[in-house]
């Protein structure tokens, strides 16, 4: 046994080397429109518990450059901003009109997220004052087609709008 640890913590360290080089990392591409907040309060807790998920202005700590938890890093980055990218305003966004609600129910930001950004947590009160900013400030923005429940939610209601004209 003595003589297999030291060839299996090799092993270890040049598999640890080789993830190395898989290119999934996180990005930061450019603000296309940032949000025009409702107010200062509701931008400063955004930027606190939102914007590393939900925008391209996202901070990464060191470790979020290292395989495997870059790749952890920027499948939880990629799939916050395919639901709502607070940088990227001119386009669609899927749940832009669900963040109020998410925040406020206690879904965002996610415990695996505070647990590891404690400046993140939210107390009772920034909650509901964060959530009624996203509503302020999202309520403008048009929803994007697709995604989980989007498209049969927009169908159903184009459906109800062509009974309605009949």
């Amino acid at each position: 046994m003595r003589r297999l640890l030291p060839k299996l913590l090799a092993a270890l360290a040049v598999v640890f080397a080789l993830i190395q080089v898989v290119p999934y990392r996180p990005t930061h591409p450019p603000v296309t429109q940032a949000p025009a907040w409702d107010r200062p309060e509701t931008q400063a807790l955004a930027e606190r518990a939102c914007m590393d998920c939900h925008s391209n202005q996202g901070s990464t700590p060191w470790y979020g450059y290292v395989a495997p938890v870059a790749w952890v890093v920027r499948h939880h980055v990629d799939e916050g901003r395919s639901k709502l990218n607070l940088s990227e305003l001119d386009q669609p966004q899927r749940d832009a009109h669900e963040a109020g609600e998410a925040v406020l129910e206690g879904e965002m930001p996610p415990a695996y997220y505070t647990l590891m950004h404690p400046d993140a947590r939210l107390t009772d009160q920034e909650r509901k004052t964060l959530a009624a900013g996203l509503d302020a400030t999202l309520a403008g923005v048009p929803r994007a087609k697709g995604g989980e429940g989007g498209a049969e939610e927009e169908h159903g209601e184009e459906e109800e709008l062509g009974e309605d004209d009949d």
